[in-house]
C-alpha cells in the first residue's frame, strides 16, 4: 500500500485544503502484510473523521491501511475541521465539498473506480453522521454506509441546555436555516429513496454499549427496522465499549467484512 498526503485547490472550498489517500499496490516482502490490486478499477472507501480529529487520524489510530491491503481497496480520508461535513451558515460548504468535488477531484488523480457498487463512505461520531446524510442524500454514488458511534438524530444541534462553545458551533454550522428536507434531514432522505424507487444504499450500523450517543443509536436502528422487508439491508450491531478507538478499531473491520469486496490473491514472497 502506499501512503499519500495531497495538498490542492477546492474551488467549493475556495482555498487550499489537504486529504490522505491509502492507495492500493502490488508489492512483494513486505513483513505482515497482505497486498493487492484488482483488475478493472480500484474501489474506494470515503473514510470520515470526527469531531476532535483529522484526515491523519484513522491512519495513526487504527490499522485501517493493513484491513484495506488484501481487499485491494483505496481509502479516501478528507479533513473537514469542525464542519459536521455541513455546507456551513458562516464558513465552508463542506458537504458539497466531500460528496461532489472531491470524489470528482480524486477520481481525476487515481483513476478510481466511479461505479457505484465500487464506492463506499463510512465515518465515526461527527464522520458517522456525515456518512450516513451524505450517503442517503446522494444514494446513486455510494453501495454502502458505515455509520460507527452516531445516527441520523439531529437531536444535538439545537438542543437546550449547551455550553456556550457548542451553541457558537451550531450557529456557524447551520445558522438558522430550516433543515427539513435537505441534506440535513436523513430520514427525509431515506423515505425518499424508498418512494421515488432510488438506488438503496446498504447500512452497518454500530455503536458501543456504553456510547454516550446511544440514545441516538438507537432511534436509528428504530427507524430504519421500521421499513417494512429491510430494504436498506439495514444492520445493527451494539457490543461493550465506549466512545473509543479500540471499538472503532475493531467495527471498521466489521464494516469492510459486511460490504463483502472479496480478498485478493495473497502475493507475499
Amino acid at each position: 500500500m502506499a501512503l499519500v498526503r495531497i495538498d490542492f485547490e477546492s474551488k467549493t472550498l475556495g482555498m487550499d485544503t489537504v486529504c490522505d489517500v491509502i492507495l492500493p499496490q502490488k508489492a512483494t516482502r513486505l513483513i505482515g502484510m497482505e497486498t493487492a490490486e484488482r483488475e478493472g478499477g480500484t474501489p474506494v472507501l470515503w473514510l470520515l473523521h470526527g469531531a476532535s480529529d483529522d484526515e491523519t487520524i484513522w491512519q495513526r489510530r487504527t490499522s485501517i491501511e493493513r484491513y484495506a491491503a488484501p481487499l485491494g481497496l483505496a481509502v479516501v480520508m478528507p479533513g473537514v475541521q469542525l464542519s459536521s461535513y455541513a455546507d456551513m451558515a458562516h464558513g465552508g460548504k463542506y458537504y458539497t465539498y466531500v460528496s461532489k468535488e472531491l470524489p470528482e477531484i480524486m477520481h481525476e488523480f487515481f483513476g478510481f473506480s466511479q461505479k457505484r457498487e465500487d464506492n463506499f463512505i463510512a465515518g465515526l461520531s461527527m464522520g458517522g453522521f456525515g456518512c450516513m446524510k451524505i450517503g442517503l442524500a446522494n444514494p446513486d454514488q455510494y453501495a454502502a454506509i458505515g455509520c460507527l458511534s452516531a445516527g441520523i438524530s439531529r437531536a444535538g444541534v439545537r438542543r437546550r441546555g449547551m455550553d456556550a462553545a457548542r451553541k457558537r458551533r451550531n450557529e456557524a454550522v447551520y445558522g438558522k436555516r430550516d433543515l427539513h428536507g435537505t441534506e440535513e434531514d436523513p430520514e427525509y432522505q431515506a423515505r425518499s429513496i424508498i418512494e421515488e424507487g432510488k438506488p438503496i444504499p446498504r447500512i452497518y450500523h454500530s455503536c458501543g454499549s456504553e456510547d454516550f450517543l446511544k440514545a441516538s443509536a438507537h432511534h436509528t436502528r428504530d427507524f430504519f427496522l421500521g421499513f417494512e422487508g429491510n430494504p436498506f439491508d439495514y444492520v445493527y450491531e451494539e457490543d461493550p465499549g465506549a466512545h473509543t478507538w479500540e471499538y472503532w478499531d475493531e467495527h471498521i473491520q466489521h464494516f469492510l467484512a459486511y460490504i463483502g469486496l472479496e480478498k485478493q490473491a495473497d502475493i507475499r514472497n
